[in-house]
């Protein structure tokens, strides 16, 4: 069994770890460990990639994953980097959340084998706790003075804690122990701005009486600017195709700055190290061919290798002038004579028509090749050549109207 402490140092996923010890511990033991998932939405995004790719790299290893899903604490929602308390949701949402992340996790994890992941849901334990024993039991073993001084809370005092959220640090506290007790469950996981929840867990754990519960936190998926990456006109990037298509995914590593090339290869995709060096070895054109292969790889990973072959036909008939143009995304128009500044914001250039003049006036859009610069035009049949157009914002983003 190799030791995946050294892979996850390697390739750059490791931020901080509770207790030394961890490293000797992975590399002599088979560990349970767990990663905790909030089901606030009916998809994962790429904020989660880094989580679910250290989970594939533990199971590897030969740990088992155990994926919380917290059906629980959604219900009040992590204050962690939060100015404003999250909205409450229901049991039925986070039902139905809950298997979407299902089916998308299986991407990464297997479920099934000697160290087969499982999914536990925190609702199954929280839900039906008694508040008077729970905060005998539990909420006496923390300090209140030492909880406020986390970085989670601090954040938030200034425009209100209630003591609502103050306790998400309990409840993923309580979370730890209870898998430690059921499932042997030594180890918890997260980004590092779960670093003060991941610590009151392992605290508490060894406050009971054990001594062999540790947290390790990995870095967040940001550029050279220290910005969070998966952000996008549309929002965030989502795993899910209905929600962020095949091509756009592509599109959106495909276009990564070259200083971020390295890091994207290395904490997701499965690209071994030496090859993902070799690839980023050169800051000429060359690391286009970087660029290509995180994206294709990303891609493939999330939607299959069929959709990110026509992903990248899509994209090299746009920017390489060969290849299909079928992938690329399309919107159907019932009426061919419309205006530019309705055809933007029907297919999303723009929310509204203000800001489609203003791309316009500042150069911004094409239509067939041909810069648009009347705010006014109206769109016909002539300029639908084949049956359609292609709209172009900026230098990479692309889109047909088929009429």
């Amino acid at each position: 069994m190799s030791n995946v402490f050294d892979t996850l140092v390697s390739r750059g996923y490791i931020e901080q770890v509770t207790h030394e010890e961890l490293r000797d511990l992975l590399g002599k033991e088979k560990v349970p460990f767990y990663i905790g998932f909030d089901p606030t939405a009916d998809s994962l995004h790429i904020g989660h990639f880094i989580s679910l790719m250290v989970a594939s790299h533990m199971q590897k290893a030969g740990h088992k994953p155990i994926m919380l899903i917290g059906g629980g604490t959604a219900t009040i929602g992590d204050p962690s980097g939060k100015t404003d308390m999250r909205r409450m949701m229901s049991r039925e949402e986070i039902d139905h959340n809950v298997e979407c992340f299902k089916k998308q996790m299986s991407k990464f994890l297997s479920f099934e084998g000697e160290n087969a992941a499982i999914i536990v849901n925190n609702a199954d334990w929280l839900l039906n706790l008694n508040f008077i024993e729970f905060m005998r039991d539990i909420g006496s073993l923390f300090s209140v003075n030492k909880m406020l001084t986390a970085e989670c809370y601090k954040q938030r005092m200034e425009r209100g804690l209630t003591f609502f959220e103050l306790g998400y640090m309990l409840m993923q506290s309580y979370d730890f122990l209870k898998l430690y007790e059921e499932y042997g469950c030594k180890l918890q996981l997260g980004g590092n701005d779960q670093w003060s929840n991941i610590l009151g867990g392992v605290d508490l754990i060894r406050r009971v009486g054990h001594s062999d519960s540790f947290g390790l936190t990995f870095k967040l998926l940001t550029t050279k600017e220290g910005k969070k990456m998966g952000k996008t006109e549309k929002g965030a990037l989502w795993l899910d195709p209905n929600k962020t298509s095949p091509y756009e995914f592509y599109q959106y590593w495909r276009n990564i700055a070259d200083e971020d090339v390295k890091t994207v290869l290395s904490l997701i995709t499965f690209l071994p190290m030496e090859e993902i060096n070799e690839l980023c070895a050169y800051k000429d054109e060359r690391i286009n061919e970087a660029k290509r292969r995180a994206a294709f790889e990303i891609t493939k990973l999330i939607h299959g290798e069929e959709e990110a072959l026509k992903a990248e036909e899509a994209a090299n008939a746009l920017f390489g002038g060969n290849g299909s143009l079928e992938n690329m995304p399309t919107t159907k128009i019932e009426n061919v004579n419309t205006s530019i500044l309705d055809a933007m914001i029907t297919i999303g250039f723009a929310p509204s028509k203000g800001q489609a003049r203003t791309l316009i006036t500042q150069g911004g859009i094409t239509l067939n090749d041909e810069k648009v610069t009347d705010v006014n035009y109206m769109l016909s049949d002539a300029d639908f050549k084949d049956g359609y157009a292609i709209l172009k914002k900026g230098k990479k983003v692309f889109h047909k109207l088929e009429k």
